[in-house]
């Protein structure tokens, strides 16, 4: 039978691929993470990594133990939760938020299945703006925001929407017409930036400062809220990578949304305040994670 940390180990590595920064995120050495492994294997009775000095991988039979430990090992995190849940007693009240309309539909599915399961805890529902996001985590005001990563700083969760990066081009900008463009172009045009309270890892994220192939980007000008910046955008004064979805709840004659063939995805989910991580917090984010799940089902 392996006990709890082989299996922590044995799931780390075959994420990692590397036991040296299997052994950081665990917060063992090395040798301990070795040690565990050969145990795990000699339970198993054969090897379950492929060892060179280059690289690690999981055998057949490693892949297939990972694929079958993992829901067993998150439902056991889940019974644990609800167990801590049940005895602390979810209620009182718990205020989230969104920041943006792509978040708030998320969101919203989020508020109705915790609804459903803890009926004793009320729950605040309001918008955040770019300019205060950061500032309703640190104050108190909010206990969860639904927003974009990165999210510097704070506790996060699972991943619940993920979409394609778009261009936002004024109508008559010469890129508007494109079938698609490169993060190269960014390199060509002023982007317009985010307000300076932004998250840094954030701005980074969606305005670097240097294109894939190192040539600087030109600073536009910076707006206050995501209005705002799309304003900037279609009264020429830059560009703006944004998620697709901003054709859907942002529609403007005077803006185009040129899709960027290079760009990784946008992810979105809940972020709160570490020292916060109440019951009441990690029963939402669970409520979140599922709702999302089903919808992707659907």
């Amino acid at each position: 039978m392996l006990e709890r940390l082989e299996i922590e180990v044995f799931l780390a590595l075959t994420e990692e691929l590397h036991f040296g920064r299997t052994a950081e995120r665990l917060h063992l050495t090395t040798g301990r993470v070795s040690q565990l492994v050969r145990k795990i294997e000699r339970q198993i009775g054969g090897p379950l990594f492929e060892r060179t000095s280059r690289s690690v991988r999981p055998t057949a039979v490693g892949r297939q133990l990972a694929e079958d430990l993992v829901p067993v090992v998150a439902a056991m995190e889940r019974a644990l939760c609800r167990a801590v849940d049940a005895n602390q007693g979810v209620t009182g009240e718990l205020r989230v938020a969104f920041l943006g309309e792509a978040t708030a539909q998320v969101l919203l599915r989020a508020v109705e299945l915790f609804g459903e399961r803890y009926p004793d805890c009320r729950v605040d529902v309001r918008e955040v703006q770019l300019s205060n996001s950061r500032a309703s985590l640190l104050d108190g005001s909010v206990d969860v925001l639904i927003a974009s990563y990165p999210f510097d700083g704070m506790a996060r969760g699972p991943v619940l929407l993920t979409e394609r990066r778009v261009l936002a081009v004024a109508a008559g900008h010469p890129l508007a017409a494109a079938e698609s463009v490169s993060l190269e172009v960014l390199g060509d045009h002023p982007v317009v930036q985010y307000p300076a309270v932004t998250s840094t890892a954030f701005k980074r994220d969606r305005t670097p400062d240097r294109t894939p192939a190192g040539r600087p980007v030109p600073k536009g000008p910076a707006g206050r809220t995501f209005a705002e910046m799309l304003s900037l955008v279609a009264l020429r004064k830059g560009v703006l990578p944004v998620g697709e979805h901003s054709r859907r709840y942002y529609p403007r004659p005077d803006l185009a949304y040129v899709p960027i063939h290079d760009a990784p995805p946008i992810e979105r989910g809940p972020v709160w305040l570490e020292g916060n991580t109440t019951a009441r917090v990690r029963a939402f984010v669970r409520a979140a994670a599922e709702a999302a799940g089903a919808e992707a089902a659907r």
